[in-house]
C-alpha cells in the first residue's frame, strides 16, 4: 500500500509534474534483473510483436517498444502481415505462437483492418501470452483482484497517481472516460486499492460536478483539453491519458492530452504532461507484463512436467 500524503497537505505546494520517463526508468531497472534471473533459469523472455496493415503511429509506438525492450533484456521479435491478410491466417499465426514455448509474450498492435474483429483476434491469444492485458480471462481477473497482469495503459495509469504518495483507501477519483481498454480497467484497478471510484462518460450529464469532488482525475475520451483547471479540485492529481494532434494559430501541428495543461497545472497538486506523461510508462508496463507472463508459463511447465514424472 502507499504511503499516507493526506490530500490537504498537497494544496499548500506548487503542482508537481509527474515526469513518465523517470517512473518508467525505474520500471525498466527492475524489469532487467527479473529478465536476467529467468534467462539464468533457462527460460528467456521473449515478446512477439504483431502489425497487420501499415501506419505511422503503430510504427513510432513499435519502435519504442524495441528501444525499451532492449532496455530491459528482452528478446523483442516484429511480425508484420499486410492488410490484405485474412483474419484466419492472423488467428492461425496465433495459434503456432500459443504453443511454441520460446515465444513469452504476444501483443497485437492497434488499429487493425476494418475487416477484422479486434476482439476475436485478441481472444485468439492465450492468457498466459497475454501480456497487453486485453484477454477477457485478463479483464476478468482484474474483477476478482487479481491485478498483477493487466491492461498496460491502465496499468500505467494508477502507477501515476501511486507515485504521488497519496493513500489510495478511500481516495475519491473520477475517471472521465469508459473504454474496455483504459476507463473500465482502470476503475477496477483502483477499487482493488480500496479507492472510491465515479465513472463518467458522454451521457454524464455535468462532468464538472463529479470532477471537482475528486482527489484524483484520470482522463481518457480522445477529447483535446477536455478538462480545465475549473474543473478540479485544489492539489488534486490530474493523470492525462489522451493523446491528440491540435494545430495552432500559426500552423503548427502539436500534441496534447484531453486536460488543459495550463490552466489544470495551476490547480493540481500533481499532474501528468502530454507527451511525456503516461506513454512511457504504458511501454514499461508491456515490458513488466512480459515478464510477469514468463514467469507463469515457466511455473506452468515446471509443474506440468512435475506431474508426469
Amino acid at each position: 500500500m502507499t504511503t499516507a500524503t493526506p490530500l490537504a497537505d498537497a494544496r499548500h505546494h506548487d503542482h508537481k509534474i509527474i515526469d513518465g520517463r523517470d517512473v518508467a526508468a525505474s520500471i525498466i531497472e527492475t524489469c532487467r534483473d527479473r529478465a536476467q534471473a529467468l534467462t539464468a533459469a533457462g527460460w528467456k523472455p521473449r515478446l512477439v510483436s504483431v502489425t497487420v496493415g501499415a501506419t505511422e503511429p503503430v510504427a513510432l509506438y513499435v519502435r519504442n517498444q524495441i528501444r525499451t525492450a532492449e532496455k530491459a533484456g528482452i528478446e523483442f521479435e516484429e511480425r508484420y502481415f499486410p492488410e490484405s491478410t485474412s483474419e484466419a491466417e492472423v488467428l492461425a499465426a496465433f495459434s503456432v505462437m500459443n504453443a511454441d514455448p520460446r515465444v513469452t509474450g504476444v501483443i497485437l498492435q492497434r488499429p487493425v483492418p476494418e475487416q477484422m474483429s479486434i476482439k476475436k483476434l485478441q481472444h485468439a491469444i492465450h492468457p498466459l501470452k497475454d501480456v497487453e492485458g486485453m484477454h477477457p480471462s485478463s479483464i476478468g481477473n482484474i474483477v476478482y483482484n487479481d491485478v498483477d497482469l493487466g491492461p498496460c495503459t491502465a496499468m500505467a495509469s494508477v502507477e501515476m497517481l501511486k507515485t504521488t504518495g497519496l493513500q489510495l483507501e478511500g481516495l475519491e477519483v473520477v475517471i472521465v472516460g469508459h473504454s474496455e481498454i483504459v476507463g473500465k480497467p482502470i476503475a477496477f484497478l483502483l477499487m482493488s486499492e480500496g479507492a472510491t471510484v465515479t465513472v463518467c462518460h458522454h451521457m454524464t450529464r455535468h462532468v464538472a460536478v463529479h470532477s471537482r469532488q475528486a482527489d484524483a482525475v484520470f482522463v481518457a475520451v480522445g477529447r483535446p483539453r477536455l478538462i480545465t483547471g475549473d474543473m478540479i479540485k485544489p492539489g488534486a492529481a490530474v493523470i492525462d491519458i489522451g493523446i491528440n494532434q491540435v494545430t495552432d494559430e500559426d500552423g503548427k501541428t502539436r500534441t496534447v492530452g484531453d486536460a488543459d495543461f495550463d490552466s489544470c497545472a495551476d490547480v493540481a497538486g500533481w499532474i501528468t504532461p502530454v507527451p511525456g506523461g503516461v506513454g512511457p510508462v504504458t511501454v514499461a508496463i508491456l515490458m513488466r507484463n512480459t515478464l510477469i507472463a514468463a514467469s507463469r508459463q515457466m511455473a506452468h511447465y515446471q509443474q506440468a512436467f512435475a506431474t508426469t514424472d
